[in-house]
């Protein structure tokens, strides 16, 4: 069977233009603008990963830099560039995707802005996993990562257990997640006070969330992991949208209410911890890409690709923010705690003036 392509006329979404894909029986649309969005992020991502690969105290030019990644030359420049940078570049943009897309199914599931990882513990709770490790058992980067893994997904359990009131609500799961990441964070400070003083700082210091030093074995299993996931939520993404219009109207569609919103939420718990694992708890990329995303598609609702890629490209200039544009390299978490910092206060005082 072939395939083609549609767009706009008699297929109408939201009042947007569309473009389908069919092949084999399987068919998706995308609306134009959000395509269009997803396309120009997508060269931006491009010029930005030139720039973090080219960029820095070895400065490699773009005819030089052509010839490394061709593989032919094999000079010191081939062991910054593809050993020392690439890595870096590669898991920013990862990371940033899931980050992105894990922001999206929390704020689409509770119809919140304010809805994500970071905020409602789940990132605090894969920390608290991390640290657990890191603190007591002394253990190395694999168990670091599946203390992550269970940690957040330990902390979704709880925050789902307390919130389910014969369903889930926004405000309630959103609520119930702040005051268990209240609780995790004096947790972790207690571990960090009780430790010994170089493990603790080493804790402390990977608990801001930094890019540096990591290496293709990190970034390799880390996006294995994110691609799996990316793929499960691909396939839930339709009942996403529809749950976006209310439970009630979903079911209506025949979407499984419960068991979809349960899905999402550990796929998106597990895109958190794979990053946290990696990183460390990186800060309010998830917040902020799916409602810039959204302005920028002009979706009426929060879409997952979009979302995504904002996040892509968020992370990835924020890196470049802390290794160059700053007197000293910082760990790429304190750039977007700052740059996210400023857009939650935005956010929230734009909510407060929709109230009567």
């Amino acid at each position: 069977m072939s395939s083609d392509l549609a767009t706009g006329g008699s297929r109408v979404d939201f009042g947007a233009r569309q473009v389908q894909w069919r092949r084999h029986g399987f068919s998706v649309r995308f609306p134009v603008r959000a395509l269009l969005v997803c396309v120009v992020l997508a060269v931006l991502l491009g010029v930005g990963a030139v720039i973090g690969l080219a960029v820095g105290s070895y400065a490699v030019d773009l005819g030089r830099l052509f010839d490394v990644l061709r593989g032919a030359d094999g000079t010191f420049a081939q062991t910054v560039v593809l050993e020392w940078r690439a890595p870096r570049v590669l898991a920013a943009v990862v990371f940033g995707a899931a980050l992105g897309a894990s922001g999206a199914v929390f704020q689409s599931l509770t119809r919140n802005p304010l809805a994500s990882p970071d905020v409602i513990g789940f990132a605090t709770g894969s920390y608290t996993g991390a640290i657990v490790v890191i603190i007591v058992l002394g253990g190395g980067y694999t168990q670091v990562a599946s203390g992550a893994l269970v940690g957040g997904v330990a902390t979704a359990a709880v925050v789902y257990l307390l919130a389910y009131r014969g369903g889930i609500t926004g405000f309630r799961f959103i609520i119930v997640g702040i005051g268990v990441s209240a609780m995790l964070t004096a947790f972790n400070t207690w571990l960090l006070l009780r430790a010994e003083l170089e493990v603790a700082m080493s804790a402390a210091v990977w608990g801001a969330g930094s890019l540096n030093g990591i290496t293709w074995e990190q970034t390799g299993v880390a996006t294995a992991v994110v691609i799996v996931l990316m793929l499960g939520i691909g396939l839930l993404a339709r009942p996403m949208q529809q749950m976006q219009l209310g439970d009630d109207a979903a079911r209506a569609l025949g979407i499984r209410v419960e068991p979809s919103r349960l899905g999402l939420i550990i796929a998106g718990v597990a895109l958190t911890a794979a990053v946290t694992a990696a990183a460390g708890p990186i800060s309010f990329i998830a917040l902020a890409a799916p409602q810039v995303a959204r302005r920028l598609a002009r979706t009426p609702g929060i879409t997952l690709w979009p979302s995504a890629v904002v996040g892509a490209v968020l992370l990835l200039a924020s890196d470049l923010v802390a290794q160059h544009a700053l007197p000293n390299t910082l760990p790429v978490g304190v750039v977007t705690v700052v740059i996210g910092g400023s857009y939650l206060i935005w956010l929230l005082i734009r909510e407060m003036r929709k109230l009567p």
